[in-house]
């Protein structure tokens, strides 16, 4: 299950005299995610001082969120997830701007490290993101940029979860953003600690493929495979392009990419995939490409187990053929059924009236 922490609304305010001596994750109803000192918000978030006692004149970065109040509310999520064997990741604010003014790189980079902060909490295995717009110079100006920035929050998130949350990276479905397949798949070469996100909806508008048949798949597929020490992780929802790029996310019935050539790619090969619905029907579509799934492990293991085909009838044996030299002799006929022997005639019957009764006496 992928986490979606869209919306950012941080408040940055000075310790209260109660909070004074107390760990920042101890604090009821408040989801705290940076200390730092002074009125403004701080530096990045530290895990050295989310875990020690608040001093007194520090600064608190909190934030709202809809699915945890506190800390204790995402232990509990934590323990859930455990619990009904749901692995877990979470993906950052879509917004991100690393190229435009300072306050919008500053903010485009704590947005991350706070998605990091969260998913370290969650117990979540992975912070996804996009990395926004390209720069206004050359692109492969912006792609080298976005490299060190990358590479600067994949050793922030290492040294704060231990080594428990990486940073994923997206493909985007519009040509103006940076996440084509060629720079994700380079980036994350570039940048150890970092996994690349196959979100085939995505990669269908930005290359205008609609991904037909299972071979036409294969190879994209492998290329994230190669490019990941473990399992794939995969994004899946209807899609519709316009113009040059992707103009919405929709449900799979209404796209224009099917899953079955997926669901069959992902069935015939032992891949270790994380299949992540990105529909707006979230559960319904999830539950519908477990379905098309299951429809193509069975035709797989039908086509494995069927039973070896049954052999060939054989032919009638021809005619016996006639031996040499008895071509001449007649064929013996059968004999006729015998003829009934014929009834005697009648006796004639006495002249001179009626017959004299011998057997009668006086």
């Amino acid at each position: 299950m992928e986490v979606q922490f869209i919306k950012v609304n941080p408040l940055t305010r000075l310790v209260l005299d109660e909070e004074v001596g107390k760990l920042p994750r101890e604090l009821v109803q408040q989801l705290v995610v940076s200390v730092g000192a002074g009125e403004h918000q701080g530096g990045a978030p530290s895990l050295e001082a989310l875990t020690s006692p608040i001093k007194r004149r520090s600064s608190l970065s909190t934030l709202t969120w809809s699915l945890a109040k506190d800390y204790p509310d995402l232990q509990q999520t934590r323990a859930l997830a455990r619990a009904l064997d749901v692995d877990l990741t979470l993906h950052a604010p879509y917004y991100v701007d690393f190229f435009g003014s300072t306050d919008a790189r500053e903010q485009s980079t704590r947005q991350i490290q706070w998605a990091g902060v969260l998913a370290q909490g969650l117990g979540a295995r992975m912070a996804v993101t996009h990395l926004g717009f390209y720069g206004p110079g050359e692109r492969a100006d912006s792609v080298q940029q976005l490299t060190e920035i990358v590479s600067d929050l994949a050793d922030w998130l290492k040294k704060y979860s231990k080594g428990t949350v990486r940073l994923a990276i997206e493909p985007s479905g519009h040509p103006d953003v940076f996440g084509s397949r060629e720079e994700v798949l380079e980036l994350v070469r570039r940048v150890k600690g970092t996994v690349p996100v196959l979100n085939l909806p995505h990669l269908a508008a930005r290359e205008r493929r609609n991904f037909e048949t299972a071979e036409e798949l294969a190879p994209i597929v492998k290329e994230f495979v190669q490019a990941t020490d473990g399992p794939l992780y995969l994004n899946f929802s209807g899609v519709e392009f316009y113009g040059p790029g992707e103009f919405r996310l929709t449900p799979i019935k209404r796209g224009l990419v099917r899953f079955d050539p997926l669901a069959e790619l992902l069935a015939e090969r032992d891949f270790d995939v994380t299949v992540i619905s990105s529909s707006p029907l979230l559960e319904h579509d999830g539950m519908y490409m477990k379905l098309l799934y299951e429809r193509a492990l069975t035709r797989r293991w039908t086509k494995l187990h069927a039973p070896p085909p049954k052999p060939a009838a054989k032919p009638p044996a021809p005619p016996a053929r006639p031996k040499p030299g008895a071509a001449g002799k007649p064929k013996p006929t059968a004999k006729p059924p015998a003829k009934p022997a014929p009834r005697p005639p009648p006796r004639p019957k006495p002249k001179g009236g009626k017959p004299r009764d011998r057997g009668r006496r006086r």
